[in-house]
């Protein structure tokens, strides 16, 4: 996987924890105290410039009180169509 690959990978990661954060009207305040991590981690995370480990993953989910596999779901398709901007 290139790392333009991977890039593309972490920006969808975040943009579905967002999605699912403001679909549930969350602030990243609640989310971090939820989940234990911290707001900036989040928003870091949201913004596609982190990445998580699987550990953060089921972290994320038990903050926005999903399934870990929920957060994957956009993933679940083609992966060369997960990779397309």
């Amino acid at each position: 996987m290139t790392s333009h690959e991977k890039e593309i990978l972490k920006k969808k990661f975040g943009a579905t924890i967002q999605r699912i954060r403001k679909d549930k009207r969350l602030t990243l305040r609640q989310v971090a105290a939820s989940c234990q991590l911290d707001n900036s981690k989040i928003a870091k995370i949201e913004d596609g410039k982190f990445n998580v480990a699987l550990s953060t993953i089921v972290e994320l989910s038990r903050g926005l009180g999903i399934a870990p596999s929920m957060l994957l779901t956009e993933f679940n398709h083609d992966p060369k169509e997960s990779l397309q901007e």
